[in-house]
């Protein structure tokens, strides 16, 4: 795992509660169960270790990653973060992809005083081109004319 992917989960784990307490018993069976269910819903956890545990976090945190096969995240005091991918959560993800509609395009920003410049310049073009189609119709219709008059 690199560096930026741990730093996006640590990210993620701040806005998560704590669902994961480590008490006096230390790390037992149900413990390990109780995680192993959470990681196969979340893929991000987060668990405390209480005063009363004759662990310290770090040392909880690296006893469930190595039983879970998860990655310990961070360790800040008495808490941890411990992570793992999870197939049921990737499999509900491209399954929510798939029938998600397509995004629809994001609207621009529309400035007014740019769209009546905008518009400006289009009518004055557009009275340009009906003005040099006049001149060239007027200029056409005069050639006609001459050669009419040079052939009689």
């Amino acid at each position: 795992m690199t560096s930026k992917e741990r730093a996006e989960l640590r990210a993620q784990a701040n806005t998560i509660d704590t669902t994961l307490i480590v008490g006096k018993g230390g790390i037992s069976e149900t413990l390990t169960a109780e995680a192993e269910k959470l990681l196969d819903v979340h893929e991000l956890v987060k668990g405390k270790v209480l005063e009363a545990s004759m662990l310290t976090a770090r040392e909880a945190c690296d006893v469930l990653c190595e039983s879970l096969g998860a990655e310990g995240i961070q360790v800040v005091g008495s808490k941890f973060v411990i992570w793992r991918k999870s197939e049921k959560l990737e499999q509900k993800k491209e399954a929510a992809s798939k029938a998600a509609k397509p995004a629809k395009p994001a609207k621009k920003k529309v400035n007014p005083v740019k769209l009546g410049i905008k518009a400006r310049r289009n009518a004055a073009k557009l009275k340009k081109e009906q003005r040099d189609k006049y001149f060239h119709d007027q200029a056409v219709q005069a050639a006609i004319e001459r050669r009419k008059q040079s052939q009689e």
